[in-house]
């Protein structure tokens, strides 16, 4: 019986370093997701690894969140765009979260900035715009769910030939998808309501700089099991593939 390829988890970040002690990392938590589905994990960490394995090795690439900006150009960040047109263009499936989300728009000529609004942090509703009932990852949504969301930048512009997908009452581009199967979404499918809860203590003091109710957000948290099943759904379709 052949192994399937294993999916690549493309680690761009890490949380900070308490939060990492009690509850794992970026790519622990996107690996619970995958291996949900069975399928295997390799973990590239792209800051410091060097150039991701060969694509034809590979089932798909789930790009993780990161601290970093993706607008600052960092050289490792640069360094990885190439690697994605080809996922895209050899259409290896492709998974992009947060700054993962950002960083493919990027790759393929989107727009990525600070939004205007600021922070989007909490549990959040995301809209699936009616271009996405029929979408092979997010069409098994329902039209609104919740999703767990921290983000200063996003994408402004959307890269030629993007589908956009989902939106939030304050972010516009929640998800899209470009070509057959590369997907980026803003929102953390593979964060839990204790995983917010930890950010929003750790940034409680930013925030309420910026005129947030840190009290307010802490009580809207709640599960988001439709936005996690996001991650065994991009599995089973990468292992499909």
């Amino acid at each position: 019986m052949q192994v399937p390829r294993p999916i690549l988890i493309l680690k761009t970040g890490s949380t900070h370093a308490p939060i990492r002690e009690r509850l794992g990392d970026f790519e622990h938590w996107v690996a619970d997701g995958l291996l949900g589905a069975g399928a295997g994990v390799v973990v590239h960490d792209a800051r410091t690894d060097g150039a991701p394995p060969e694509q034809h090795r590979l089932s798909g690439v789930v790009i993780t969140g990161s601290h970093s900006m993706v607008s600052e150009r960092e050289p490792w960040s640069e360094a990885l765009l190439p690697w994605l047109r080809s996922a895209v263009s050899r259409e290896l499936p492709v998974l992009g979260i947060c700054y993962g989300h950002q960083l493919l728009a990027h790759a393929l000529g989107g727009v990525v900035e600070h939004h205007p609004g600021g922070v989007e942090i909490g549990t959040v509703d995301i809209c699936l715009h009616p271009a996405a009932q029929d979408d092979a990852l997010l069409g098994q949504l329902p039209t609104r769910f919740a999703a767990q969301s921290v983000h200063w930048q996003s994408v402004r512009s959307l890269p030629p030939g993007a589908r956009p997908l989902a939106f939030s009452g304050h972010e516009a581009l929640h998800a899209f998808r470009v070509g057959r199967c590369a997907w980026g979404v803003q929102f953390h499918p593979e964060f839990s309501e204790h995983a917010l809860q930890a950010y929003l203590d750790r940034l409680a003091p930013e925030l309420q700089r910026q005129g947030l109710d840190t009290g307010s957000i802490a009580a809207g948290l709640r599960p988001t099991p439709e936005a996690a099943s996001v991650l065994p759904a991009f599995a089973r379709l990468a292992l499909a593939a």
